[in-house]
């Protein structure tokens, strides 16, 4: 076993089973690296699983409904905060044709590949790639139709932040569409409500989620009304993505097979209790909002 794997090794085991290490978000998709739930793509999201079998079939649904929530089509100039490794930004420009789609993303090594990816598919031309932040954005005011954040938002510090800057690049009558992951409403019964904290807790611990982002429906709506947003509309889609995604890891293993010996011990773990127990404190929201 090289040095590299045996650091990779104890990396994993530390951000694992450490409750005292926390990586920033940076770190987590470093470590992660091309671990991706899919086989033909390198697709990082959790999929969207009305009326499709596999999880290639479900991340493309996810990036599909995203994209047509929004509107994207044909002169859009869209940005895409959190872009991964490219797949989706490649998905929307044969589908849906916008002008431009634009990406900000903060880890380096995912920029790099997905540059890579975009080159190769031939679409260095309507695909601008950019190493950046979401909370910052290198981007011109009212120079966009459509900002767009999957599996994204979440990490922002803070999500907050994200709504006014998304605000200032839109143009009047822009749109912000994202999914996103927030912690669900505590239940009245006191286990289930342990079982809630258990649930999100590690998900926002392991995976860098600050507390100011810790909020329900109703504030997260508020907040993008704060930023000057209207029309506003947040629906949970959680039973169409967690469940769905829990029954599809626990028969078809390809995606733990990859992992490394202690994550695929701790995954493997996770399919002898109920989709209803393990993301018992995770909600996934779709949302919309225009600018004025």
């Amino acid at each position: 076993m090289s040095d590299n794997t045996i650091g990779r090794f104890f990396e994993y085991l530390n951000w694992l089973f450490n409750p005292f290490h926390g990586l920033k978000t940076t770190e987590v998709y470093d470590l992660i690296g091309t671990t991706s739930l899919t086989e033909n793509a390198l697709y990082l999201n959790l999929g969207y699983w009305r009326d499709v079998n596999t999880i290639d079939e479900a991340s493309e649904e996810l990036a599909l409904l995203v994209a047509k929530r929004g509107g994207m089509g044909p002169g859009d100039t869209v940005l895409d905060c959190g872009y991964g490794f490219g797949d989706q930004d490649i998905l929307w420009t044969r589908n849906m044709k916008p002008e431009k789609i634009i990406g900000l993303n903060i880890t380096k090594s995912q920029v790099e590949r997905a540059r890579m990816n975009v080159a190769d598919a031939g679409l260095g031309e309507s695909i601008d790639l950019r190493e950046g932040s979401a909370t910052e954005m290198p981007i011109d005011n009212e120079s966009i139709d459509l900002v767009v954040s999957v599996e994204s938002a979440f990490h922002y510090r803070t999500r907050e932040d994200f709504f006014k800057e998304a605000f200032r690049v839109l143009r009047s009558g822009g749109r912000l569409v994202t999914a996103d992951i927030l912690p669900t409403k505590n239940s009245d019964n006191f286990f289930r409500r342990i079982e809630q904290w258990i649930s999100w807790n590690l998900v926002a611990g392991k995976f860098n989620i600050p507390q100011e982002n810790y909020y329900l429906i109703p504030s997260y709506d508020n907040k993008l009304s704060k930023a000057g947003f209207v029309n506003t509309d947040i629906k949970s889609i959680r039973d169409d993505v967690y469940m769905p995604l829990h029954e599809y890891l626990s028969r078809d293993r390809t995606f733990v097979g990859k992992l490394p010996p202690l994550a695929k011990m701790l995954a493997q773990s996770t399919f002898n209790r109920s989709a209803d127990s393990v993301y018992a404190g995770l909600d996934y929201v779709l949302s919309y909002a225009e600018k004025p």
